[in-house]
């Protein structure tokens, strides 16, 4: 692979030394900078933050939709030293207000809708808020606010801040199993390893054109921006409209004639069901990774039937780790294979650990949880030693990281994912890994999506599976399902009861939002 490169930004000021002139970004519009430009006005972002008090080790907080301005910013305040705190746009304001109080950052960048989730003008430590866009509603106006226009108009000359590979270069907040936010905390060490990694088992070079689907409060966007950026290719924003929309964003990916894809397993499916992509010429693809929640494999085979010619790749890995570990997707999917293809082998700059409960390494076949380390192992996360505590294992000389995966090693096909620990419930004496249930529901030719989750009962635990159909077939019966079920799993795994929907909720980073469907069970 190289020396590593240990700094983000040195990514983007390299691509501006060698491909000045070219299309660094590209917004759903066509609204684009140069690689000179991005650099330039990224220097000119992180001058002002640090003229208004933002020093190395800070927060920013960034709340846009995916933009142009979103992806100059996020450079701007590494530069500065800094660490941006991306949030979600289109979540409640007391959510993204929660957030950016929680990590104390020091200036926000916002747009008119965003502006109430910065702190307030009371806070000690906000130094600055630069608005992207139109002014706020009368009335609402701020006194820190300075206009992003104004901001990238201003000098450019980059300034000698000390860069440390182990500084922070973004939190990202995660909700886990509990709904409370919390900060993944990821250094430039953290993010360059990964983004070096995939250098290698990618290929890429300046003449892709990678999607950014993902949100940038989603840790797959790692993948989407520095390794575009680093390699001098043209990276073309999804807005979350368009990401949603399968039959525009089929006509996207064609008109933009993108070489690298990656996404959600979810989006893949929808774009085979609702998008039309045997109307368009998608045959610029060389690559499709996913990522983020099993890929059910009559999905799986159908996406690659409708796009024979990329690489097909499983890319697995908590947002504590980014990748770990991966896997090729074999060219043809067999017709009678219905169990979701391995996660692989571990990543080269990564080492995996499989222990069971009692901290003992199991024997290769046998379950048991998934520990790792290595440089993209997080640092922890923000303000929550107590949480930190209970991550990390010392364990000869190095720093382990509990993922909560329960898995098996396959000598030839490397790692199986068996499931989350949080996911596995005990009922009748049985052990029920609720993504099996899943799996065999999958097997179902009418059921487009399946989601299972468990609700503490009178006897225990009530296992409750919630489906979404294909539309142009009739809705199974709870007495259908009932018979399938009996067919494909033991008694005492069958669902208590069947919840069948349009839909089921998807969360802003595009999984399937349990923790709503829990609630709904109740």
């Amino acid at each position: 692979m190289g020396r590593m490169t240990l700094h983000l930004c040195a990514y983007l000021e390299a691509s501006a030394a060698g491909f000045g002139t070219r299309t660094a970004v590209v917004d759903p519009a066509g609204w684009s900078l140069s690689y000179a430009e991005l650099n330039a006005q990224a220097d000119a972002m992180a001058a002002f933050l640090a003229a208004r008090g933002v020093k190395p080790g800070d927060r920013v907080g960034l709340a846009l939709p995916k933009c142009v301005p979103s992806v100059v910013s996020l450079f701007g305040i590494m530069k500065a030293g800094a660490a941006y705190v991306p949030v979600d746009a289109s979540a409640p304001i007391e959510r993204g207000r929660t957030i950016l109080g929680d990590c104390g950052v020091r200036a926000a960048i916002v747009d008119r809708h965003t502006l109430a989730m910065a702190p307030g003008s009371d806070s000690e430590r906000l130094a600055a808020i630069v608005l992207v866009g139109d002014q706020p509603e009368p009335g609402l106006a701020r006194p820190e606010c300075a206009s992003y226009e104004d901001v990238v108009r201003g000098p450019s000359t980059q300034f000698a801040i000390p860069r440390r590979d182990s500084a922070l270069a973004y939190i990202l907040y995660t909700s886990g199993s509990t709904g409370i936010p919390k900060g993944v905390m990821l250094t430039h060490r953290n993010a360059a390893s990964f983004v070096d990694w995939c250098s290698s088992a990618f290929a890429p070079s300046e003449h892709d054109r990678f999607s950014s689907h993902a949100p940038f409060h989603f840790d797959l966007s790692i993948l989407d921006i520095y390794v575009a950026l680093k390699h001098g290719a043209s990276l073309h924003l999804i807005s979350e409209d368009l990401g949603k929309n399968p039959k525009e964003l089929a006509k996207f990916i064609a008109d933009r004639r993108l070489t690298v894809w990656y996404s959600t397993p979810s989006i893949l499916t929808l774009l085979y069901q609702f998008g039309k992509v045997e109307s368009y010429d998608h045959t610029s693809l060389r690559i499709v990774n996913f990522a983020g929640e099993v890929f059910p494999v009559k999905h799986l085979r159908e996406v690659k039937r409708r796009w024979p010619k990329p690489v097909y790749y499983n890319l697995y890995g908590p947002t504590e780790t980014n990748v770990c570990t991966f896997a090729r997707i074999p060219d043809a999917v067999p017709e009678d294979r219905d169990v979701p293809y391995p996660i692989g082998f571990a990543c080269a700059h990564c080492e995996p650990l499989v222990l069971d409960d009692d901290g003992r390494e199991v024997a290769d076949g046998e379950e048991g949880l998934l520990w790792i380390a290595g440089d993209s192992v997080f640092q922890g996360y923000w303000n929550r030693p107590v949480e930190n505590a209970k991550a990390f294992l010392d364990r000869g000389g190095r720093r382990w990281y509990n993922t909560g995966d329960v898995v098996r090693f396959d000598k030839a096909d490397g790692f199986i994912y068996a499931g989350r620990r949080d996911r596995m419930v005990k009922r009748r004496g049985y052990r029920i890994e609720l993504g099996e249930i899943e799996r065999a529901l999958y097997r179902h030719p009418h059921v487009r999506e399946a989601a299972v989750v468990s609700v503490p009962d009178a006897d225990g635990v009530r296992i409750v599976a919630f489906l979404s159909c294909a539309e142009d077939v009739p809705r199974p019966s709870i007495i259908e399902l009932k018979t399938f079920c009996s067919q494909h799993l033991p008694g005492y795994m069958s669902p208590d009861r069947f919840d069948i929907r349009d839909r089921l909720p998807r969360t802003s980073t595009d999984k399937v939002d349990y923790q709503a469907l829990t609630h709904a069970a109740r």
